[in-house]
């Protein structure tokens, strides 16, 4: 068995609660094939939606917001940090406990094994640690 690593656990882990989970999708992208899924307000004069008929769905607005304390929180309690060096694995040293490091899409197979072996070192979690990393041949 390979040693045992410690794993980091964040500071405080609340329950995420979210008030909305589906997608808002723009009105009559249903319909209309030009019309895209993506979120556009709708803006026209007679807009059943606009005015918020009951039947026609839900308009985005602040009150689906997440709670202030969970917003950009993962389900394991942890925030990300984007990481594309070794500098900015340091700046997680003392905030280990509350972010957890992503090292980035552009950053080498080469640099990459040198964050994850610094980030084991720092006690830092990261959610992408064995990726792009084979298996040594020479051992």
């Amino acid at each position: 068995f390979p040693a045992r690593v410690k794993m980091v656990m964040p500071a405080v882990k609340p329950k995420i609660i979210k008030k909305r989970t589906k997608q808002f999708k723009r009105p009559q992208s249903d319909r209309i094939r030009k019309v895209d899924y993506s979120w556009r307000r709708p803006k026209g004069i007679d807009g059943t939606y606009r005015r918020r008929f009951k039947g026609h769905g839900y308009m985005v607005s602040i009150g689906f917001g997440s709670n202030k304390k969970t917003r950009h929180m993962l389900p394991d309690g942890f925030k990300k940090f984007v990481v594309h060096n070794l500098a900015d694995l340091e700046i997680l040293l003392m905030h280990n406990r509350e972010y957890c490091a992503e090292v980035a899409a552009g950053v080498s197979s080469k640099n990459r094994k040198d964050i994850v072996e610094r980030a084991q070192a720092l006690e830092i979690k990261l959610t992408n640690g064995n990726a792009r990393l084979r298996a040594e041949e020479d051992e």
